[in-house]
């Protein structure tokens, strides 16, 4: 399988399939993901960011780069969110290889601590992320884990 990592400042003209995609993965109103990546390509900041792995024409993984992913910890930011891989194309890398394209890009914008919030166990140490506490979602009534990745250098 060959796909490729795009930003979406590098192809803003698929905003609009790209927050389609989101909003039927994770069900946050397209809006919200729209609104995000409108401020994403007005490039006033380092996040929000939104990255996705192509393969030709077809997003089969994304994730993105927000401020804060919906949890009482505003203080750890920013966070990266909505990372999704298609089943049909798991287990193969595509995660991982977001995950590293992410931290680099955002490295180059001067950011060099990133948070994430998840409910999986030793997928993210995989990639040089660190368990460091836990976190109360919003509206949630169990906590999650919040993992941590520092860039070197």
């Amino acid at each position: 399988m060959e796909y490729r990592m795009i930003r979406l400042v590098d192809v803003p003209e698929i905003k609009e399939e790209a927050a389609q995609w989101f909003h039927v993965k994770w069900g946050i109103p397209l809006q919200a993901y729209l609104d995000s990546m409108e401020e994403c390509l007005e490039k006033k900041g380092s996040v929000p960011q939104w990255y996705m792995a192509m393969e030709g024409e077809r997003i089969i993984g994304g994730m993105g780069v927000i401020e804060n992913d919906f949890h009482d910890r505003k203080d750890l930011s920013p966070n990266v969110c909505a990372v999704y891989t298609q089943e049909d194309r798991r287990r193969q890398g595509v995660a991982g290889a977001l995950l590293n394209f992410v931290c680099q890009d955002m490295k180059t914008r001067g950011v060099g601590t990133l948070y994430l919030v998840t409910d999986h166990t030793s997928f993210y140490e995989r990639y040089g992320w660190e368990f460091l506490c836990m976190v109360q979602g919003d509206g949630e009534v169990d906590l999650a884990r919040m993992y941590v990745h520092r860039m070197e250098g």
